[in-house]
């Protein structure tokens, strides 16, 4: 088996992976993902225990036990560059023997769950609502720097996604991938269900104006009307696609949850995101421990 260089795998003086600071012990095989670092004790604190807890820049990582079952909260930061770090780093610590190198012959499949925020595309889903993402649907172009298979039905959508917003080839080269089966299934009730876009920015890249004019002025609408047999995009943010993408790629299952903050076609903001974003975690848990 091949040795993986020190350049390429950077593991620190106390035998941790590089950006996350987090050893292979320190990890759970279920994982979920937060944006913003500060979530992830909004998250922990209703864990039963915790048996561990690290930070490093805007990584930070808790990991401990809802009854019986083991979870980690890894916090990401905003966006697909620091995805592309997370999911590595996440698969480098069950999957890369730290000693020799080398891929263990034997691979764990992870169970990975974004719980985040996001802006709906809908006027039928409301601020404060929950998405459970069928798809992600990148405009972040990370996941055409690997080597990404489609499915039939994947590329079936993504090309009518090209023909119907003329966004291939221009801006962004799309993408898209599925979300993973065993664990979306759980997630149905109190759930609406729909594609994820994933966009590289917050302003621009998500069609808002403030002081710059935008290449795509009727991003919204274009989204917004898209269809594809059952298929809809029900929300955009900026994590999703690259999870699903990396995810499907290194062989785990991954999910992202997403509480509706704004819904940009009503125009809408939530009153109290905060409140929302907490029952989401309460209900995910809940989930969690039972998968």
């Amino acid at each position: 088996m091949k040795r993986i260089a020190e350049s390429e795998l950077i593991i620190n003086n106390r035998g941790a992976i590089y950006h996350l600071d987090v050893r292979p012990e320190e990890i759970a095989t279920t994982i979920i993902t937060v944006g913003d670092p500060q979530r992830v004790k909004e998250v922990s604190k209703h864990f039963d225990r915790i048996e561990h807890q690290c930070e490093h820049r805007e990584f930070i990582t808790h990991t401990g036990y809802i009854g019986k079952k083991r979870v980690s909260c890894v916090a990401t930061g905003i966006g697909p560059d620091n995805i592309d770090i997370v999911l590595n780093e996440l698969d480098a610590l069950v999957n890369i023997d730290f000693e020799t190198r080398t891929i263990k012959q034997q691979l764990t499949q992870l169970n990975i769950i974004r719980i985040g925020t996001s802006g709906s595309l809908q006027a039928d889903i409301p601020v404060e609502g929950f998405v459970a993402s069928t798809h992600g649907l990148g405009l972040d172009n990370l996941l055409n720097f690997y080597r990404l298979q489609q499915s039939d039905e994947e590329n079936a959508i993504l090309q009518h996604f090209v023909t119907h917003t003329q966004l291939g080839g221009t801006i962004t080269h799309p993408y898209i991938a599925a979300a993973g089966a065993s664990v979306l299934k759980h997630f149905v009730e109190g759930f609406y269900h729909g594609i994820t876009v994933t966009c590289p920015g917050f302003y621009g890249p998500q069609g808002r104006v403030l002081r710059l004019g935008i290449a795509q002025p009727d991003l919204i609408n274009m989204l917004t009307s898209f269809s594809y047999g059952n298929h809809r995009i029900s929300n955009f943010e900026m994590e999703t696609s690259a999870i699903y993408g990396l995810g499907k790629l290194l062989g785990h299952q991954c999910l992202s949850l997403n509480c509706i903050v704004a819904n940009r076609v009503r125009q809408e903001f939530a009153q109290d995101a905060a409140g929302a974003v907490e029952k989401l975690i309460v209900k995910a848990l809940g989930i969690i421990e039972n998968i």
